[in-house]
């Protein structure tokens, strides 16, 4: 019986640091949660020169969100945290958009934001851009494949009542 309590309370040390970690405050997220958390507010988006594109789902389960983007941000070639390129949203089945995560997006590279380097994504892409860079910073809704990954699990485009998604 002793031995089978050492490998258990091993393997519950284990479970408690891997939880730790994952709930561990990063400070890349808790930098662009505090430069844009005037976006809770979808008007201040589209005040802010932001407009939506079609909730995008990923193939393997999870979402992206509705992304609101600003053309002029895009365009400028400025990674800026309090700028992001994308404003990010999960649609309720109220209508309501809750604010899920930012998106960075540069046509040069390699580009990085505060040491975290872009992902690349090549042409033919599904946005019909020139191959790119970006990063998605989950600051608002927990990601359990990364803060930074492309689709989050915990977020949905079920809402979105019959559009494409």
């Amino acid at each position: 019986m002793k031995t089978f309590r050492l490998p258990m309370g091993l393997a519950l040390l284990y479970l408690l640091a891997v939880a730790a970690h994952a709930t561990a405050a990063n400070p890349l997220v808790d930098k662009v949660r505090a430069a844009n958390e005037r976006f809770k507010d979808v008007a201040v988006a589209v005040a802010e020169g932001y407009a939506p594109i079609p909730c995008a789902s990923g193939l393997q389960g999870g979402a992206m969100g509705v992304h609101y983007v600003n053309g002029a941000l895009l365009k400028d070639g400025v990674v800026d945290i309090a700028k992001p390129e994308a404003v990010m949203y999960e649609p309720a089945a109220d209508g309501k958009m809750d604010l899920v995560a930012v998106e960075y997006i540069a046509f040069k590279g390699p580009a990085a934001l505060d040491g975290h380097l872009f992902n690349f994504v090549t042409e033919p892409n599904r946005y019909g851009l020139d191959k790119f860079y970006e990063l998605h910073v989950w600051a608002w809704r927990p990601n359990p494949t990364g803060a930074f990954a492309d689709n989050n699990p915990n977020v949905s485009c079920d809402a979105m009542h019959g559009e494409a998604h």
